[in-house]
């Protein structure tokens, strides 16, 4: 029988063991994070920022609210949720503290100083106490946990009764004929692009892989459930290339 050390997971395409993904997935983030905000706009053609603000729309944050953001990276989606809130506090946790290094750099982290904690964390094992949060946010940063589940389950651990979850993610196209023009640009440009833009061609190639082989909207909707959260829904983006999934702690 094997061993807890031989159970293996996806790196994009590749088969890892789930014990060396994490630090794969750091070396990705370490080599992007300089040019990570450039990064989400080729991934995206720009359109994330007009998938983050949808985010918010539905999330509707509320004065003196706590955020946890998880893979929280450079802060887009703290900076956000404060400015939305009018006050409160976010917490980026990353794990990855290149990421968070070039967070506290941005001009919103200064000015936002006394309402934000930059934590070095594993979604998987969140370095904070049960019933602390009352939103988790998680944008374009579940794909790359090596078990999401876990990392679903740690959001309910730690956000309070009548806590929200919201994953932003990419996800998959219901029109195959769509599904298949996407592929063809994600597959022929990004990695191009990632090697012009980054001069990293292996890191786009490896995040447009983790794209295809997260699980599709319904399968994570119900992940969702499985972790405890109730009136769990998600509301496809730009015709399904990206969704956001919600669900309360009841």
């Amino acid at each position: 029988m094997s061993g807890a050390d031989d159970k293996t997971t996806h790196f994009g395409f590749e088969t890892v063991r789930e014990a060396d993904k994490a630090g794969k997935v750091q070396g990705v983030f370490n080599s992007v994070a300089s040019k990570y905000d450039v990064m989400n706009d080729v991934m995206s053609m720009g359109i994330h920022r007009v998938w983050k603000d949808a985010m918010m729309d539905w999330l509707a944050p509320r004065p003196g609210q706590r955020l946890l953001d998880v893979a929280g990276g450079t802060g887009d989606i703290s900076f956000r949720f404060l400015e939305r809130a009018g006050h409160g506090h976010a917490t980026v946790c990353d794990l990855t503290e290149p990421m968070l290094v070039e967070g506290r750099k941005r001009a919103e982290a200064a000015a936002m100083a006394q309402s934000l904690d930059w934590v070095v964390g594993d979604a998987m094992a969140l370095p904070f106490e049960d019933n602390t949060f009352d939103v988790y946010t998680i944008s374009f940063g579940i794909r790359n946990v090596t078990r999401p589940q876990e990392a679903l389950n740690e959001a309910f651990r730690v956000l309070k009764p009548g806590g929200r979850l919201m994953v932003l993610e990419f996800s998959q196209i219901p029109n195959d004929m769509m599904q298949k023009v996407y592929d063809l640009y994600s597959f022929n440009i990004i990695p191009r692009m990632g090697q012009m833009i980054a001069n990293d061609r292996d890191s786009y190639q490896y995040l447009v892989e983790s794209i295809r082989k997260f699980p599709d909207q319904e399968t994570f909707l119900n992940m969702v459930k499985q972790a405890g959260f109730e009136n769990a829904k998600y509301r496809n983006l730009s015709m399904g290339i990206a969704c956001l999934h919600s669900g309360w702690k009841i």
